[in-house]
């Protein structure tokens, strides 16, 4: 039943996103099926990916996660292909074009748009003649070094004007804009999670056992879990290089990497003993589940959401010392379980101490369980969403038209 007090019924709302996968995806899908059950017309503009650009180069007997069209879609809204790649390049005018000529076809009250690709696009092609909201998803500079961080800032400071907010999904994110000289009219929502979906399980045992991949790890053997992308940002090489410090304290522990990506040729050659990579999960509730210590060693995030669906799974997290995660974490673990980024020696004496102190690693898996439901629960998210939409609809814009120029 739409839910008339978060002011969106009758909107339209067109989504622009890029990518499709991982934890920028599930956000917008959250959105999307929240802002749907409001009454909103939701219209998601994104790349549709092919059966044979899913199946990538290894074949699984495992189905892919769901993809942003797919969830978008479920949810009710209307999904169109715009046709982009993930990073910049000589067709970025292209997409440009693409989207001035969806935003005159969809004729939004509101665009939002995730992640650094579409906000390239889309602010170049809108300049802001139609309400707009910008969310980063962590900030392209922080992605890359050189010159090419310097044109990102550059950038990123001149493109602040075109959004009407910039949101950043945890207050490190939106201090980092700030220290990059980006001035913008700045909102902070921190992602949340479904926590009816992510929750604990009654028996963690029966879980492992029900995983095939853990056939020959036993109920008492200490397991980690990393659950992401396998690519640089999540920084799983690592923790592959952390790990033979806590498999030498601990013979019989296992980690496993849920995931596929990138980088998954050269981990699978990097991997030590005791290190099973997994591959792709369709649901990856019950990893978390199984997990004595979930850890997430990533160079740069904006607030990930890893973290908060196995908090809300009700296992302690060990990550690294990005945007968002002192923020995700419950204040009393913040300072041992964040450690800096790629430092091995921090991150496997984290590990360690939680794998080896079951006291402590049981009273930071119930503060981890209070923190994700007290502060990231994905409906508190669509209403802090709502919230903003609803602050940008209410400004004056007098010099915009609804519909771009042909």
């Amino acid at each position: 039943m739409p839910q008339q007090h978060d002011g969106l019924a009758g909107l339209t709302v067109l989504h622009m996103a890029q990518p499709v996968e991982g934890g920028v995806a599930r956000v917008v899908a959250d959105l999307v099926r929240a802002q749907v059950r409001a009454g909103a017309r939701v219209v998601v503009g994104c790349p549709v990916p092919t059966a044979r650009g899913r199946a990538g180069a290894r074949a699984s007997i495992v189905p892919p996660p769901e993809t942003l069209p797919e969830a978008a879609a479920r949810a009710g809204a209307e999904v169109v292909r715009w046709r982009s790649r993930r990073a910049p390049g000589p067709g970025l005018l292209l997409e440009a074009a693409a989207t001035a000529r969806l935003v005159r076809e969809v004729r939004p009250d509101l665009l939002h748009l995730h992640s650094a690709k579409a906000g390239l696009a889309a602010r170049l092609a809108v300049r802001g003649r139609v309400p707009t909201v910008f969310q980063p998803h962590a900030w392209s500079f922080d992605a890359v070094g050189g010159p090419t961080a310097v044109a990102a800032r550059v950038w990123e400071r001149r493109a602040a004007r075109w959004a009407d907010r910039v949101l950043c999904v945890s207050d490190a994110e939106c201090g980092a804009g700030r220290r990059a000289g980006v001035r913008a009219r700045w909102a902070v929502v921190r992602n949340g999670v479904d926590l009816a979906r992510f929750t604990p399980a009654a028996d963690r045992d029966a879980v492992r056992a029900a995983l095939p991949a853990l056939s020959d790890v036993g109920p008492g053997t200490p397991l980690v879990v990393c659950v992401g992308r396998l690519c640089p940002q999540k920084g799983q090489d690592v923790l592959l290089r952390a790990w033979p410090a806590v498999a030498a304290a601990l013979p019989e522990a296992r980690l496993v990497l849920v995931g596929e990506g990138p980088d998954h040729r050269r981990l699978l050659l990097d991997a030590p003993p005791g290190v099973l990579l997994a591959g792709t999960a369709r649901d990856t509730v019950p990893w978390y589940q199984a997990a004595d210590v979930v850890v997430l060693p990533s160079r740069w995030e904006g607030m990930a959401l890893a973290p908060l669906e196995a908090m809300a799974c009700g296992r302690p997290v060990v990550t690294t010392d990005v945007s968002g995660a002192r923020e995700s974490l419950h204040p009393a673990d913040a300072d041992a379980c964040v450690v800096p980024v790629a430092d091995t020696a921090a991150l496997s004496a984290a590990l360690l101490r939680l794998l080896t102190d079951r006291p402590l690693r049981t009273a930071a898996s119930l503060r981890a369980l209070a923190q994700a439901r007290a502060r990231h629960d994905v409906a508190r998210a669509a209403a802090g969403v709502a919230a903003v939409y609803r602050d940008v609809l209410a400004l004056p814009h007098p010099a915009r038209a609804r519909r771009l120029p042909r």
